[in-house]
């Protein structure tokens, strides 16, 4: 494939090159305050370009980002009357990532002789007035890992409101009094009760898929300060009062060993073999039947499908026959078995105790990434765009990227590693952006023999930086050509590495990856 204005005849160079046609078509087309016009491309002058390129390279190489961790329960129990069902497990938020330790910039200073913390939250629903008795003040503590984290434990939704569904909204407030942004959490589905009927498939909203997230809490008597969360702690289960985590649920099949399992599809009933994966640490409990719980005894017949807030218990496969089984068990902070006792009245049931009996739910959680160390301005960071899918199109001399997600909006520029793309803003879930030619990334690009893999991130126009979870890589096409005079000789594989590439792209004009 040849370049824009190479000789036809020349040889084709070893790398896909991709240009911008110069037309007037592909020209940068502004606003008079620098956004981009809809269906217009853009990109930056080359005065600030210079300096904003130099900043995006320190921001990737130092890391300094700033991320925003909601984590929250897919469901939530309505109050009624004078009652306070505080949501369970609470909202919580987690602060992460070295930017947050980062001093300020140049006209964001704070003033000598200030402490405490350096940013305080806020939390409370959407569509609600904003007042004290509404909201509640998010106190953030360091964690062991660094983390900040802060819980908001008396959030509840009267029978006044009729929503069926409702957001979370957090606002962060840094030392002095700048608004750092409102950040929603994802939707939360109102419920009356815990359903008591036999669910059914045909009625999946409170079903739990497997790969899902899940929380586990237990609450002896019905007591809100009695509640204990499983989480993990310095590498162990543990029962905590003040933290809870997410857990993976996967169905697991009994053939496998422990921690090597086919993840499969399909709502989770009860009776079938389970693991819970922790989201953060990736720690497993070993596989275990789930069973229905009721009137504190787990019922060894029932399998019909798992329902959000539905009371369960963990039995350990195996065990002597005719015994009631060992279930998953806390012990104040300890996370213990128990062996339960046969029902001696019904064998198809097992007597358990309190600490036994474990509620179930399905969790949420979104995260926002950005970096202000660029950013000479007193705006809000949010609304951070976040990015959800790539898809690449095109070939020939042209290549384009078209990025799907939420937030997204004129005065933001797609960048691949330190090199600005040109961009156009289609809608506020669609940016289409040009893909640089590869010679962007080096002189010697004609002679490279392994991928290019850069980061794609996007910076809005006063600068603030948003990292994402993609990459984009370039990939050399398979060629015999030999490289410059004194260049080392490939790895032994380099070859088999090509034509296994140059084989699976040989139908494609291009030779470009997406991953994340």
């Amino acid at each position: 494939m040849d370049p824009v204005g190479a000789d036809p005849s020349a040889h084709p160079g070893p790398l896909t090159h991709l240009s911008l046609p110069d037309s007037s078509e592909a020209r940068p087309q502004s606003g008079a305050d620098g956004r981009s016009l809809p269906g217009s491309w853009t990109r930056s002058s080359p005065e600030p370009a210079a300096v904003l390129r130099e900043g995006v390279r320190q921001c990737l190489q130092q890391q300094c980002e700033q991320t925003v961790w909601i984590l929250h329960a897919k469901v939530a129990q309505k109050s009624y009357g004078n009652e306070k069902r505080f949501f369970c497990p609470p909202p919580c938020v987690y602060l992460a990532g070295p930017g947050w330790r980062v001093k300020p910039v140049q006209g964001q200073a704070h003033q000598a002789g200030e402490t405490g913390p350096v940013v305080c939250g806020y939390m409370g629903l959407d569509g609600a007035s904003g007042s004290a008795a509404e909201t509640q003040k998010l106190n953030f503590e360091e964690q062991p890992d660094s983390r900040e984290f802060g819980c908001a434990k008396t959030l509840y939704i009267s029978d006044a409101d009729k929503r069926k569904h409702f957001r979370l909204v957090l606002r962060l407030v840094l030392r002095g009094g700048r608004e750092l942004g409102t950040f929603h959490s994802r939707l939360i589905k109102v419920i009356s009760k815990p359903s008591q009927k036999k669910q059914s498939l045909k009625n999946t909203d409170l079903c739990i898929s497997s790969g899902s997230k899940v929380s586990l809490f237990n609450r002896l008597r019905s007591q809100t300060v009695s509640t204990r969360y499983l989480s993990v702690e310095d590498g162990d289960f543990v029962a905590s009062a003040r933290q809870w985590a997410a857990f993976t649920l996967h169905l697991a099949d009994e053939h496998c060993s422990q921690g090597d399992f086919p993840p499969r599809e399909g709502y989770v009933h009860y009776g079938s073999l389970v693991q819970l994966i922790c989201t953060i640490t990736g720690i497993t409990l070993p596989p275990m039947i789930i069973r229905k719980v009721a009137k504190q005894c787990a019922l060894l017949d029932v399998d019909e499908p798992i329902s959000q807030l539905h009371k369960c218990a963990f039995q350990f496969p195996g065990g002597p026959p005719g015994g009631g089984g060992t279930y998953l068990c806390l012990a104040t902070e300890k996370v213990v078995q128990f062996q339960a006792s046969p029902c001696p009245k019904e064998a198809n049931k097992a007597l358990l105790n309190d600490s036994s009996c474990w509620t179930i739910i399905g969790t949420e959680s979104v995260e926002f990434s950005f970096s202000t160390s660029l950013a000479c301005t007193r705006e809000p960071v949010t609304p951070v765009p976040l990015i959800s899918t790539l898809e690449l199109s095109g070939g020939g001399d042209v290549a384009t990227l078209e990025l799907h997600g939420e937030n997204l909006h004129a005065g933001l520029k797609v960048w691949f590693g330190e090199v600005e793309a040109e961009t156009m803003y289609r809608s506020p879930r669609s940016l289409v952006c040009v893909v640089p030619d590869v010679a962007a990334f080096g002189s010697d690009w004609r002679w490279l023999r392994t991928p290019i893999t850069v980061p794609v991130s996007l910076v809005r126009a006063d600068g603030l930086f948003y990292p994402s979870a993609f990459s984009f890589t370039y990939t050399p096409e398979y060629s015999v050509r030999s490289g410059p005079p004194g260049a080392s000789a490939p790895a032994a594989d380099a070859d088999a590495l090509l034509e296994s590439i140059h084989h699976e792209f040989t139908r494609t004009n291009f030779h470009l990856f997406i991953q994340t």
